[in-house]
């Protein structure tokens, strides 16, 4: 548990709850009350219905009040054992993180050699091997769904797996680099360069690419503020550059949408995606399958034998 920034907040938590538990303890003892003598007619609390129903204050049965008293001496030892007063973290030690990196230890060695034994096979024979692929997706619907979406089709600003368009190579060496490393995209902004007209004129030039109906005076100053700004990345044509995952211009796949507005945004504001590395928090080997299920979704192949025969 990380330490509070100022020691108020600190007893802030620690005086209401251990006060709480007193108060409790207290109230406990006040609402017991002295039993009745045995033949001693008990106490009413004065209120009476239907003239002769009374309500009496009888004290609760001794087992039941017992119930409470554990529960609150449960309740300290537990404060003792685990964290729960302020920035004092329990005897025990025990944390979040330290209890979720316990279960993820069992839980690979558990299930690591199943991913494992794909490992030596090459990525293109697990696209086309049903189990793998199964295993693979399974991985995806997991870890990749909440930006590729459920079917990898992408949307605004997360690339389509299903298509054959690929910012950094669509090979399955590529892949599998992009899914252990990550990819940091950078379009800078040239709003305050090209200023609105440019902006605007540099977009047309860009519609004009991939054979948009465009304005012709617009496309011819476009051009020549793309050929000032823009090559370095997308090439003097357009074609974009993998190596830099700078997109290719001339075809129809926009990864934020491909209508003018759209692009003067990213012209004016430039972006940021960012694909983050999963190496770390997933391993070699499910990456490894992982893989092949993105690969096989832009290349179907029939199913294969068994990876271990190949």
């Amino acid at each position: 548990m990380a330490d509070f920034t100022s020691g108020f907040w600190n007893w802030f938590i620690i005086v209401p709850v251990l006060g709480g538990i007193a108060a409790l303890f207290l109230l406990n003892r006040w609402m017991t009350g002295p039993r009745s003598k045995v033949g001693e007619k008990p106490k009413t609390m004065g209120h009476v219905w239907d003239e002769d129903l009374q309500e009496l204050n009888n004290p609760l049965p001794r087992w039941w009040l017992n119930l409470f008293y554990i529960t609150m001496v449960f309740g300290l030892i537990y404060l003792v054992l685990y964290p729960g007063l302020g920035s004092f973290s329990g005897i025990l030690g025990w944390t979040e993180k330290g209890q979720y990196e316990k279960e993820m230890a069992a839980a690979g060695e558990q299930f690591n050699p199943l991913y494992e034994k794909y490992l030596q096979s090459d990525i293109k024979v697990l696209a086309a091997h049903r189990d793998a692929r199964k295993t693979g997706e399974r991985l995806f619907v997991n870890y990749c769904t909440t930006c590729h979406g459920s079917d990898a089709g992408g949307g605004p600003g997360f690339p389509n797996l299903r298509d054959d368009d690929w910012l950094y190579g669509g090979d399955p060496q590529t892949i599998k680099a992009t899914i252990m490393n990550g990819r940091q995209a950078g379009m800078p902004a040239w709003g305050a360069v090209l200023g609105a007209d440019g902006v605007a004129n540099t977009a047309e030039y860009v519609l004009s690419l991939s054979g948009r109906s465009t304005n012709e005076a617009a496309v011819k100053m476009g051009q020549e503020k793309f050929q000032q700004l823009c090559i370095a990345c997308h090439g003097p044509e357009g074609k974009g550059n993998p190596a830099m995952g700078a997109p290719n211009l001339t075809d129809n796949a926009w990864l934020y949408g491909g209508s003018k507005k759209t692009i003067m945004e990213s012209i004016e504001k430039g972006r940021n995606g960012r694909m983050p590395a999963h190496a770390e928090f997933l391993g070699e080997a499910k990456v490894h399958l992982l893989a092949a299920y993105v690969y096989s979704l832009s290349h179907p192949l029939d199913d294969g034998e068994s990876p271990e025969k190949h």
